[in-house]
């Protein structure tokens, strides 16, 4: 034995370790239906959340109030915001999910220079944490708030030109080092 490991520069000893068993990769994975986020009522939408530095899907059902069909997008996304920034159920945390968004997100409609589709969040995407911006993209872009080619548009408050943003495979498995792909809509 001291053969073979004094190649690899740890010396044998006579002295029983025990470090306990060795680190294992959470599944990200819900055990069964997650009753804290489950309701008779409402509608069941899929948000990402954080889980082992990647998006995981989670299924959460939500109520959405009825109005003008015109703010049905802003409804939506303004449920689906609320579902990310609430804090994970506990079976959620017990699988290691977890959530960037802040609290106190809010969306709006365009401004009358937008495009039709763009959503304005209370914080400037530029200004949420990677993390924060890819979950909220991901999630919208499965959604009523998504255009009708899965992709997103978010401005914020401020004066900032709208931006049209993709959830990819990248995005989803690397959401702290990928940044979401994204265009202005104002053509530059």
């Amino acid at each position: 034995m001291a053969l073979t490991l004094a190649g690899c520069g740890i010396r044998a000893t006579e002295v029983p370790t025990d470090f306990g068993p060795a680190p294992s990769r959470v599944p990200c994975a819900l055990t069964g239906p997650d009753l804290g986020t489950q309701s008779s009522r409402g509608i069941l939408v899929q948000v990402f959340l954080v889980c082992s530095s990647q998006l995981a899907p989670v299924d959460r059902t939500v109520r959405i109030e009825a109005g003008p069909a015109e703010t049905d997008r802003v409804r939506a996304a303004q449920a689906l915001l609320d579902e990310l920034s609430a804090s994970p159920s506990d079976a959620e945390r017990q699988a290691n999910y977890s959530t960037t968004v802040p609290k106190g997100l809010t969306v709006a409609g365009p401004r009358r220079t937008d495009p039709g589709d763009a959503l304005r969040l209370s914080t400037a995407p530029a200004d949420l944490s990677p993390y924060a911006l890819a979950q909220i993209i991901c999630t919208f872009s499965d959604s009523e708030a998504a255009s009708d080619d899965g992709t997103v548009t978010l401005g914020g408050s401020g004066g900032d030109p709208s931006r049209r943003y993709e959830c990819t495979e990248a995005v989803r498995t690397r959401p702290g080092t990928e940044t979401p792909p994204s265009t202005r809509t104002d053509g530059t």
